[in-house]
C-alpha cells in the first residue's frame, strides 16, 4: 500500500501510516494459535483515525506462525 493517494475522511490530512495484525478466525484458529486473517491498517498522522483492510493471509505465513507461536 506505499505510494498511497489517501485523504483522511475526517480532517483531510494527506500523511499516514500503514500497519499490520493478524487475527484468529475460528475455534481451531484459536485453540492452536493460528492467525488465519490478516489486516493492513492505514491511519491518519494527525487525528489517528484508523481503516481496516482485510488482505490475503498466506498458508506458509499460518504454517510459519503455527510452529514460532
Amino acid at each position: 500500500m506505499d505510494g498511497l493517494n489517501y485523504t483522511c475522511p475526517k480532517c483531510k490530512n494527506t500523511q499516514y501510516e500503514v500497519g499490520e495484525f493478524r487475527a484468529a478466525g475460528g475455534f481451531l484458529s484459536k485453540v492452536f494459535d493460528v492467525q488465519s486473517k490478516r489486516f493492513t491498517t492505514v491511519t491518519c498522522t494527525r487525528c489517528q483515525y484508523t481503516e481496516i483492510y482485510r488482505t490475503s493471509s498466506s498458508k506458509l505465513g499460518n504454517v510459519f506462525d503455527f510452529f514460532t507461536n
